[in-house]
Order: C-alpha cells, then structure tokens, then sequence
C-alpha cells in the first residue's frame, strides 16, 4: 500500500501519506475466558485454558467501532495481539479459533479504509508478571512457581494485591525477578544463560523461536490482505538485567515505584532469602526514601530440584558455611570484558532475524521496530539497522506527569528521558517542550534506520485524571487541553501516530481492564443512548481534527488551533504528482461546513465523506490552504 521514501510513507499517487489512528486495543491484553479484568484474580493461574476470541471486540460489533473509527478520522489502527492469545496452551500448540477470529476482524476493517500493523504488545513480559504478553509455560520450563511471585517479590500483580492498585506501580515489574530473568534469557541466553535449555534447547533459542512462530502463524492468516501494512517487533521491551554494570544497582530505579530491590538482592529473594529492599511511594512531591521487608516467609520460586538460573550460571552461589556470596557483581554489565550495548548486540540481532522469518511469509511487510522506553535504557548507542529495507521507527510518547500522577498541569513540561530532570514552565513552553522532544525521534531514526518514517506506537492520556473527576462532573475539558498539547507536538513534526487507546468495553470504574489504566478516547459509560456517532467519544474536541491525509510535496507547516476552529496547512508542490491534496473534514468541528481559501488552484469538498480535495496550480512551488469554521 505504501513505499517509503526520505522518512515518508508515499501511497501510489506519489504523494506523502500522513498516518493517524489508534492503538486496538487497551483490554485485548487480557482474555476473554476466564474474565481476565486484572482486578479480578477468578482463573488467573490458569494459564491453559484461556480464550482471547472477543478481543479486541466481539465480531458483531466491528461495524459499529470501525465506522466511529472511520468519522473520527482515525484509519490507521495498531492491532493489539498477545504471543499468550496465540500459543497459551503450549509450545507449538496454537490457537486456531483465535486465529479464525483475529481473520475475520482484521478483513472487516477493510471495509471501511482502514489500514493497520500488528502490534505483538507485551508490558513487563506476561500476565504472571505484572503486565500481558507471554504464556504462562515460559516460567513452568523454567522451573519456576507463578503461584509465588508476588507473595516472594518477584512481581507485583493486580490479582494478588487487591484493591486500590497503586497507580502506575505496574511498571516495576520490569526491574523485578520475574520479568526480568525472562526478558535477559529472551534476547541474551546465549550470553548470559548458557547452562539453561529447555527441552534440550539453548533457552535464548527457545523463547525466541517459539515468539517469532508465533507470530509467523498470524502473517500467515493475514498476508493476503493488502491493508495489513506489516508487523511490530513487540510492544516496548526491556533490556531485563543486561547492561547494568553492577549487581548492587536498582534497575530501572527512575521509571518504578514501590518496592524496587537491587538485582543481587532479586536474585536471593527467588531463592528464598528474605530482603530488606527501598520503597519509593508514587505521590508528589516524592517523599523520603523509606524501606520494606520482601519475601519475609522465605519463599523459594523454584521448583523443588531446580537450581535458580543465576546460581546455576554463576552469578552468585552459597560459600561453605551456606550463606549466599555475589561472585561476579559485573555479570550482566560486559561481556569478554567490554562494556555491554543491548541495541546493537542484542536487540539489534532480534530484529533482523525476526525481519527475515515475517518477510518469508509476508515478503513486502513492513517492520514497525519498537525501542525500549527511553527511561527503561541505558547504555543505548543506536540499532545500526540502517542497511535493512522497509523498517519503520515506532516510539512511544507520553507527558511522564500527566501519565505517572494522573494529574495534569497545564503549566508544568518535564523531559523524563533525561538525567537531570529538565522543566519547561508555562502552557507556551510546554508545547514547545513536547514539540522538541517528540521531533528527536526524526532525529533518532535517520540516524538508526536510515530512511525510515516515524510512527509514535503510542501516545496519549489518561482519563482518570484527579481520582476520575471529570466521570462525576462531566467536564473532559483538561483532558482537552492534555490531548491536544500532544497531537499539536505531533502535527509540528508531520509525525505519523496512534493514540492510545480505543478500548471497545472500557468503563469508568475499571479503565481499560488493565492495571486501572484509563486511557481510551471511547467508553459505554459516556455514551448516553443518543445514537450520534460521537456517543461514548471522550476529549473529542482534541481526538477528532482537520488533518492533510495525502499531501502531493513536501509538507511544511501545519496548525489547528482548537478554541477557533482554523486549520492552516502548508507544502511545496511536486510537479511529478498530479493528485490532489487529500485533508479530512471532520463535520465535528464544521457541521455546516468550512470557510476554504487557498492559494490557487481548484478545490472539491465531499461532506459525507468528510474529504476535501485540492488540486494545486503547477504555477506556483508553495500552496497554503486554511479552513475557518463556516
């Protein structure tokens, strides 16, 4: 559907194609059988017997979501996938009634001209960790007991806490046992882990081989459909244990938030040594570090007879007197004595192998690489992937503040990517802020990638801003301002995104279903049985916008300013492109239509799609087309 050319998506016409959509969405990370709401603990250790057939929506509903998609001008999905959906009951065994079902979703969305990339989404490697992603029988070969992972501090689940979650607390996981020793089998086994196989096979060889299969099997499904522009490597990974170059050191210490031990001490509490470790509280302003037993019972994760992976592989053992010594503190921080980079030794080497076994499937798929966070890397040079064709730069993006507390001020931009802190104070400097640090990743991909465009993965707010205010006066209007400061730091760098989230069965009570996140632009519970279109749209104002969809040039400048209503948009025209420029109308914002000037040239305007054309005079190298309100 798309080439790409100098950092652009260009559609057949020749022309720049602008992409914006969602994130499809927030619930599918948990299944539908049992409920898999992470409040609800019922079934949660089955790990078997779970369907996620229904997610992201039952197929009956796909006309009513996909034509509200379509009005909002939203076209451009990240279908949510879970390597847990396809391959839960075990190693090679898939799926074929979720597979059905992700085929007939994905063609339905064609009906209404929506494109979209297949997200494999993972948050802190699995279900049993925290977050979504893996089955449950990549701990159960392992030798480990999910059944004690909170209870022994190696991850902090929902199901096991109770009520209230601690807001972002999820994010900790990363730093943790569980999910961490997972993540650095996953891309560094090899290296790290070379005494641990399963079933015989080198571990690093058999957690990746069966997650590219995996999603080998959903290519397959799907190759025919010329919508399905390609794949996402997975969901925000983590680095795990790699490239930290002391076991005595937090991981991931700035991003997390309650108990966060050091790496040697994770290692001990699987074993079944109980730790005293730092608590951080997730308030403002941050108070006093504080402290916390972990594992006070003594719990062992381990199987009995299964020696703990990192013991196994001598990072610390038991002296003579059976007390636990750390024996190589720089374990996971260099490898033949040089300083470790994950990007380039590690996740580099996933992608291109991952890149291979779709395009030998799915030849002219596009890959959608997903970095680690930026406050979840370190030592980070680059992927050095530029020499691979067809490869798109999928960051996410969120305002650390809004997102972390829930709270948003309008005054106050903070760069969290950074050490220091950087602060941006005022709504002016905010936007700017956001602008800049939104425009490096153009930077970061020319420079890993070479050619390729920018997709922001993700981006958005949450709706519960201020314990949910707004679900009990009805006022969205801060979290109006808060979208629309983000989408304007989009538009200033022409960059392609989608807003997380659209989540079908979202509630007011529960969010997303998910860690109480509550970020979908869409709930039943505002929906007020009008039957309009927009029933159940939160922050519309912000979500829905004019945009330039196909832009025959080079684009320029582009702005929509909210309180008035005018959109400015900007190119220079290249004379070898006789389509038009293609800008959705949104009868949102212009239910009686829209006051057009342009710079000269001819101009159509379809209302009932919502599209307006204008085919620019050659005559003239810059066009600017402006729309008032009528």
């Amino acid at each position: 559907m798309f080439q790409i050319r100098n950092n652009h998506f260009i559609d057949s016409s020749g022309r720049v194609a602008l992409l914006r959509g969602v994130n499809l969405s927030g619930s599918t990370k948990v299944p539908c059988i049992p409920a898999g709401a992470t409040w609800n603990p019922a079934g949660f250790q089955d790990a078997v017997n779970v369907s996620f057939v229904g997610r992201p929506f039952p197929l009956a509903e796909a006309d009513e979501h996909f034509s509200r998609l379509r009005a909002w001008g939203l076209t451009f999905l990240r279908f949510l996938v879970t390597w847990e959906a396809i391959e839960h009951a075990g190693p090679g065994l898939y799926d074929e009634a979720y597979l059905d079902y992700l085929y007939a979703v994905v063609k339905k969305a064609a009906d209404y001209d929506i494109c979209l990339f297949i997200d494999p989404h993972q948050d802190c490697w699995s279900r049993f960790t925290g977050g979504d992603g893996a089955p449950g029988w990549t701990f159960d070969l392992l030798g480990l007991d999910r059944t004690k992972f909170h209870a022994a501090g190696a991850a902090f689940n929902h199901q096991d806490c109770g009520d209230p979650l601690p807001k972002m607390i999820w994010t900790s996981n990363y730093g943790k046992y569980a999910a961490a020793t997972l993540f650095t089998l996953f891309f560094g086994g090899n290296t790290f882990a070379p005494q641990t196989t399963i079933e015989g096979v080198p571990v690093q060889e058999f957690l990746q081989g069966h997650y590219i299969a995996a999603i080998q099997q959903v290519a397959e499904r799907l190759r025919e459909f010329p919508h399905v522009l390609g794949y996402d490597t997975l969901n925000e990974p983590s680095q795990g244990f790699i490239g930290f170059p002391d076991a005595n050191q937090i991981p991931f210490e700035f991003a997390s938030y309650g108990a966060l031990p050091t790496i040697y001490q994770s290692l001990l509490l699987a074993a079944g040594y109980p730790q005293t470790v730092k608590y951080k509280p997730n308030k403002l302003p941050l108070p006093s570090s504080q402290t916390v037993v972990v594992n006070s019972a003594g719990l062992r994760l381990y199987r009995e007879g299964v020696t703990p992976i990192w013991q196994q592989n001598g990072v610390w053992d038991v002296d003579a007197a059976g007390n636990p010594q750390l024996l190589q503190p720089d374990y996971f921080g260099q490898v033949a004595g040089q300083p470790v980079n994950f990007d380039q030794q590690f996740f580099a080497p996933f992608v291109r192998r991952y890149t291979a076994a779709i395009r030998s499937i799915h030849p002219d798929a596009l890959i959608f690489v997903s970095p680690p966070p930026a406050e979840m890397r370190i030592g980070a040079e680059g992927f050095a992937l530029s020499d691979e064709a067809g490869l798109v730069f999928a960051p996410h993006w969120y305002d650390g503040i809004t997102l972390s507390f829930q709270k948003y001020l309008s005054w106050l931009g903070v760069d969290t990517a950074h050490q220091p802190v950087r602060l941006a104070l005022g709504r002016k400097n905010r936007r700017r802020f956001i602008a800049r640090q939104l425009g490096a990743h153009l930077e970061r991909a020319c420079r890993d990638l070479g050619e390729a465009p920018v997709v922001i993965g993700e981006t958005g707010i949450p709706f519960n801003l201020e314990h949910g205010r707004a679900f009990r006066t009805g006022n969205f209007s801060a979290h109006v301002q808060a979208l629309d400061d983000t989408i304007q730091g989009l538009e200033a760098n022409f960059l392609n995104f989608t807003l997380w989230n659209y989540t079908p069965d979202n509630t007011n009570a529960r969010g997303d279903l998910w860690n109480d996140e509550d970020l979908s632009i869409f709930s039943r519970d505002q929906q007020t049985g009008s039957g309009d279109i927009n029933d159940g749209g939160r922050a519309l104002p912000a979500a829905i916008r004019p945009y330039a969809a196909r832009v025959p040039g080079e684009p320029l400048t582009t702005r929509f300013d909210l309180p008035s209503r005018e959109f400015q948009f900007t190119f220079r025209l290249n004379p070898a492109v006789t389509a038009p420029l293609e800008v959705f109308l949104p009868r949102y914002h212009y239910p009686n239509g829209a006051a057009i000037q342009v710079t000269r040239g001819r101009v159509q305007v379809d209302l009932l799609n919502q599209r307006l054309e204008y085919w620019p005079d050659a005559a003239e190298s810059i066009h600017t087309l402006t729309l008032r309100a009528a």
